[in-house]
């Protein structure tokens, strides 16, 4: 499987990548149809305005709580978890958590590692990094299997293959599984592909997962799922990495109940998923099955670069839900794939650059119309607006200006071209007589403008009635939260 070449798309050539996605009908029509889907389902999970604003700023006060105290939860989180027999491991940047996995994989002469749905793993391109040196890495989530036998990176961090349609998995499974027939039944798919991961998970040397929550109270990994497949990944190898951003500590177990419920709300419209688990050690001598050693890899990568400056450290309240892409009109229309990035959509805007640097990153903080959708409706109250601003000014701004917290390729996009453009604006609204000749000439020269007004005219999508009768629901349920404010 690790030898289907992966198709990477450069964050470096968004406007490129974005051009490309909008030239594509197949793809802006699922996209639609499912970011619609996804929109009702939130709805519907929350129907009680109050009570979604009470929760959200409980989610918000937890998680600013959380990471006000942050140096001090991972060392607390660090005892706990050695004193239950835990290993944790450190790496700042993503090549030496990848190095460390490596390194516990091959002491135990390991060969096939199958994995639970890890968007870290994907930031740290950990696939990639293991099949260079001989060992393979098997999706075993449903989404991420698919785009892994695609060749492809995940277009959405809870649906990695929402851009897919049962025909292209349908073909994919009959061309790349071998004595596989031709089928569009879904059912009949999902067996399938159940059917292939059964055997790897018994074959596999190394369980590796993702984490959703670490509590450092009790030294306990919090795992969310739906199908099964963490839990298997987590219990039937004897070895186990669990692989995290610093940022997912929490400090108390019940800090977990609301972040648990925002999450899965906002995510897939579900109260609960189907599968919760809680990892806080290897298995014990009187038990009958889990791994027999477990580890913890805790990576920074840019993370403590976010957490050093006091506004852009909300960017690490995330708990990775998706609801700001759902909602986004720009990922609505280009998918994931065009940002170039791990993470893509709003929370990709305002993480990618600290993870990857502004030089990789200076056009992502200017794709967002700035209509506010992703902040209205972040479980934890992320201000992403405001964060695209603040990533706006930071990419302009000259490299050897000297800041408190200077961001990695700062001035990444500044222009000697557009700074004079500013300060002619500047220079004609400050003033009167500037501005009269403006609005004269203006008048008389407007047919020089072009027809087609930057992306609207060329790119909108008429809403559907099903479309249309949702954002009628959501405008209701706005007005209903305002009068409560």
């Amino acid at each position: 499987m690790s030898e289907h070449p992966i198709t990477v798309h450069s964050s470096r050539q968004f406007k490129d990548n974005a051009r490309s996605a909008l030239a594509d009908d197949k793809l802006r029509t699922s996209l639609r149809g499912a970011m619609d889907f996804l929109m009702a389902k939130r709805l519907d999970a929350f129907p009680d305005p109050a009570e979604l604003d009470a929760l959200r700023r409980l989610g918000e006060a937890i998680r600013q709580r959380c990471l006000s105290r942050l140096p001090d939860l991972l060392e607390q989180l660090e005892e706990k978890l050695i004193a239950n027999g835990v290993a944790v491991h450190w790496a700042a940047t993503a090549d030496e958590a990848a190095r460390i996995i490596h390194a516990l994989v091959a002491a135990r002469q390991g060969r096939l590692m199958v994995k639970g749905k890890s968007m870290v793993s994907e930031e740290i391109e950990l696939n990639h990094y293991l099949a260079g040196r001989g060992v393979e890495a098997v999706e075993s989530d449903m989404g991420e299997y698919i785009v892994q036998l695609a060749g492809e990176k995940p277009t959405h961090i809870i649906m990695p293959a929402i851009h897919k349609t049962k025909a292209d998995i349908a073909k994919l499974f009959h061309q790349r599984l071998p004595d596989t027939p031709y089928t569009e039944d879904v059912d009949a798919l999902i067996q399938i592909g159940r059917r292939v991961l059964r055997q790897k998970y018994l074959d596999a040397d190394v369980g590796l997962s993702g984490v959703n929550f670490a509590v450092a109270e009790t030294g306990t990994l919090c795992l969310v799922e739906n199908e099964g497949n963490g839990r298997m990944c987590t219990t039937v190898p004897d070895l186990h990495i669990a692989l995290t951003g610093i940022e997912k500590v929490v400090e108390k177990l019940e800090d977990v109940v609301p972040l648990y419920s925002l999450l899965t709300r906002s995510a897939i419209g579900q109260p609960i998923t189907t599968y919760f688990n809680m990892i806080s050690g290897p298995r014990k001598a009187d038990e009958k099955d889990g791994p027999r050693e477990v580890h913890l890899v805790l990576l920074d990568n840019g993370r403590s670069q976010a957490y050093a400056d006091e506004q852009l450290r909300k960017t690490l309240q995330c708990i990775r839900c998706g609801a700001c892409m759902n909602h986004c009109p720009v990922y609505t229309r280009i998918g994931g794939h065009a940002y170039g990035t791990t993470y893509p959509g709003p929370i990709g805007e305002i993480i990618s650059p600290h993870l990857m640097g502004l030089e990789d990153t200076r056009d992502l903080p200017t794709a967002s119309s700035l209509c506010g959708a992703c902040g209205e409706v972040c479980p934890v109250r992320i201000p992403i607006p405001e964060m695209l601003m603040r990533l706006r000014e930071e990419s302009q701004r000259p490299a050897d200006q000297r800041v408190v917290h200077p961001l990695r390729g700062q001035g990444a996009a500044h222009s000697v071209a557009e700074s004079l453009a500013w300060k002619g604006w500047r220079l004609l609204h400050a003033s009167p007589n500037l501005y009269r000749m403006f609005g004269w000439a203006a008048t008389r020269l407007r047919r020089l403008t072009p027809p087609n007004q930057l992306g609207w005219t060329q790119n909108h999508v008429p809403l559907t009635p099903a479309a249309k009768t949702l954002h009628e629901r959501v405008r209701e349920r706005e007005a209903a939260r305002r009068e409560l404010s």
